[in-house]
């Protein structure tokens, strides 16, 4: 009877040993609540159900994984795949990706609206106007790479999907970290003192001959005891025919800077930050004659009470929006929710 078992126990051991991969689960939400006043108009009031995503994580092996995430568009009331991704991780130097995700770009659009540092993320005219399919993201396989405090990003995107061109889009970055390195792939706005960040990168997409985007993007946080930071973020960015804010203008550049102070001292369950703006973007090039030359400039303000970083926070924002020509100038008032888990 003992010899039985033991030899049931040894057939068994190789099918124990098959581990069950492993998976991990979570999920987003954001909401909002803005009044726009035009010039000139009568105001209206708005309550929104921004966005909620859904986040599955998955390893196949200790070096394979899978990253598949949706997301529900509140303005359209769909859902739709944000990334699906075939991650080959053989070590920080050498990852492979496959499938749909956020090509190598602009900060901005590294870190999307989740892990941005202020609400009214992407309504500037300068970040994060590369062609995308939704979200950001492209078809495509790339691959990225940590060397110590630089990291170096390389790739080719389906073009057809993201603006009927079937030209493949090649898209590239290289970033320093002088301070803290930032550790993955993708980025965020802010690390809410957790780390001392000097971080400049340079990132660009061409598609054929004729059409090219690129920017410079820097991000600086310095630690003030006791839980405060201070952080200062910019970025130069020209859309040369491929994506812009506008299609009817082929020339879409401009500029941005942000500056905010998170409050070291804890206010109930959080801390207060303060957070300004202010942006310039250019449209030229104007595909027929009523597509006049002009100028978008925008300031915006945020205070915001930081729960939990990026899984619990609120943001109270005021946004002037201002235009030389062809649109109207509006103000928005507002205040913003987001929660992860």
């Amino acid at each position: 009877m003992g010899a039985a078992i033991a030899l049931a126990l040894a057939v068994a051991a190789p099918l124990r040993a098959q581990t069950t991969p492993t998976v991990s689960i979570g999920g987003g939400v954001q909401s909002s609540f803005v009044h726009t006043k035009p010039d000139g108009g009568d105001g209206s009031d708005t309550f929104a159900l921004n966005s909620v995503r859904l986040y599955v994580n998955g390893s196949a092996t200790n070096k394979i994984k899978i990253m598949f995430n949706t997301e529900y568009d509140g303005g359209h009331n769909t859902v739709n795949v944000l990334d699906a991704v075939g991650q080959f991780a053989f070590s920080d130097k050498a990852n492979i990706w496959f499938g749909r995700f956020l090509p190598p770009s602009d900060r901005a659009n590294l870190y999307g609206p989740y892990y941005s540092h202020h609400w009214a993320v992407y309504t500037d005219g300068v970040q994060d106007g590369y062609p995308f399919i939704f979200q950001g993201r492209a078809n495509g396989a790339m691959y990225w790479g940590q060397f110590g405090k630089v990291k170096v990003s390389g790739g080719a995107f389906d073009g057809a999907s993201l603006d009927g061109d079937t030209t493949v889009l090649s898209a590239g970055r290289v970033q320093i970290d002088f301070w803290d390195p930032e550790g993955g792939y993708y980025l965020n706005g802010t690390y809410y003192g957790d780390k001392n960040l000097l971080a400049i990168g340079a990132a660009g997409q061409a598609q054929g001959s004729n059409k090219s985007a690129y920017n410079v993007d820097f991000l600086l946080e310095r630690k003030v005891p006791v839980g405060g930071a201070v952080s200062v973020e910019a970025e130069w960015a020209k859309y040369d025919r491929l994506g812009g804010y506008s299609a009817s203008y082929g020339t879409d550049d401009g500029g941005y800077v942000l500056g905010s102070y998170l409050f070291p001292k804890l206010a109930g369950a959080g801390r207060f930050e303060v957070l300004g703006k202010f942006a310039k973007a250019r449209f030229r090039n104007g595909a027929t004659l009523k597509d006049l030359n002009f100028d978008q400039k925008t300031n915006e303000i945020n205070l915001n009470y930081v729960i939990k970083q990026f899984n619990a926070r609120m943001m109270i924002f005021y946004k002037d929006t201002r235009f030389t020509a062809v649109r109207t100038n509006f103000k928005q008032v507002g205040v913003g929710m987001q929660l992860q888990m």
